[in-house]
């Protein structure tokens, strides 16, 4: 059976290590790890790529190891400069605190917290009462600026500025290990590979200060075939909330991955055997839908839950498929000289003939009734344009039954 490191290694996870033969003996002596990821709460939910080093995360606690989130109630005061060409907004406290909790509460759908299984801390709890001076003689002492310069995560902002309240940053996560090492015994930091220098300064300030071993690994990021980051849509992130992005939107997003990531998003993303992973991503040409659908309803599933993603599966094979299950799915065309500059929404479910009346919309609509492309409409001035239509058309849905595809000519 293979050991926790193994599994993470199998699946395309690790990147960078400290101590790369250390590491591998700890993991394979049988002893639990205490280790840590740290998540900066710059919004008010995670995204895509945050999962990846949730399911790391994941897949060491299903090994028996256990994990620490480190909410930056603290740092995120700051904010880290890595890949940043400016400097991060300003949030206030209230902000930062909002955010973290938003982070608690969708941790818990993916690591157990039960029974000390996992921890959930904050480093508010000692950044935002620290002593300037006492941590500069007993914090900063420890840290060449020379040294700090070649760091990528500031050679890359030299050139725009570096403010040195950014640069307070590294100290700040270095320190965070370091007391997470005396409380909570933990000797692993874990991360993104754009946090490899922050990674490496707090295992050198451990191993300075105490004397005791500390390690950092890092993984990749979550990139396509192109080396582009995974994640971005034309609104913008995909996030793990699924009032911002909806559990069908999320969906769709993983159905039209491009065919050579499809394997690299089903070993990073979801908890299939690498046999199975093997298999769906060695399909060819049109088979390699069948792999996207699994993709795209596996993660959904981990995400959103099992009901959200057969929910966001239906309404996808009904709008693109030409079918539902249970049946084909009724389908109204409709001429741009009809739709004119909109059509409003009670219009729209007469027309298709999912309400008998204006009245009967009004009703469906206050009761929550209705959704268009897995999304509720909230409003009778909702407005079907051309922009909303599309290339492929749109999904009304009724209830959680009756489906109906609206085109336009």
């Amino acid at each position: 059976m293979k050991n926790a490191f193994e599994v993470l290694e199998e699946r395309g996870f690790v990147e960078q290590m400290t101590h790369p033969e250390e590491i591998k003996a700890l993991f394979s002596s049988g002893q639990p790890i205490t280790f840590y990821i740290g998540f900066d709460p710059t919004a008010d939910s995670l995204h895509v790529g945050h999962f990846l080093t949730i399911m790391a995360m994941a897949h060491l606690q299903r090994a028996g190891h256990r994990p620490i989130c480190l909410m930056g109630g603290g740092t995120g005061m700051i904010g880290d400069p890595t890949g940043k060409t400016d400097m991060r907004k300003m949030m206030t406290v209230e902000t930062i605190d909002h955010n973290v909790d938003c982070f608690k509460k969708q941790l818990s759908r993916f690591i157990d917290f039960t029974d000390d299984k996992a921890l959930i801390v904050n480093n508010a709890d000692w950044i935002r009462h620290l002593n300037y001076i006492d941590f500069l003689r007993n914090i900063g002492v420890h840290f060449s600026v020379n040294r700090m310069l070649t760091a990528e995560c500031f050679k890359t902002r030299m050139e725009k500025g570096l403010s040195f309240l950014e640069f307070n940053y590294m100290l700040m996560q270095a320190n965070d290990f370091l007391e997470l090492n005396k409380r909570y015994n933990c000797v692993m930091q874990l991360g993104g590979n754009d946090q490899w220098s922050n990674i490496i300064a707090g295992v050198d300030l451990i191993r300075r200060t105490t004397g005791r071993p500390a390690f950092g690994m890092t993984f990749r990021l979550l990139t396509n075939s192109e080396g582009k980051k995974m994640g971005k849509t034309e609104k913008g992130a995909v996030w793990l909330d699924p009032e911002k992005t909806s559990p069908y939107e999320f969906y769709q997003y993983w159905r039209n991955v491009g065919d050579q990531d499809v394997k690299n998003c089903l070993a990073l993303l979801t908890f299939l055997p690498m046999d199975e992973v093997e298999r769906l991503g060695s399909l060819k040409d049109s088979a390699i839908n069948q792999a996207k659908e699994v993709l795209a309803f596996e993660l959904t599933k981990i995400v959103h839950g099992e009901e959200a993603a057969t929910a966001a599966q239906t309404a996808a094979r009904a709008l693109f498929g030409g079918g539902a299950e249970g049946g084909s799915v009724p389908e109204t065309v409709i001429s741009a000289a009809d739709l004119g500059d909109g059509m409003d929404i009670l219009a729209t479910l007469t027309l298709t003939g999912l309400c008998s009346s204006r009245a009967e919309g009004r009703r469906l609509i206050a009761q929550s009734g209705l959704k268009l492309n897995d999304e509720k409409i909230t409003t009778v001035d909702y407005q079907i344009t051309k922009d909303v239509l599309g290339e492929n058309g749109v999904l009304l849905q009724k209830g959680k039954k009756t489906f109906h595809r609206l085109k336009l000519q």
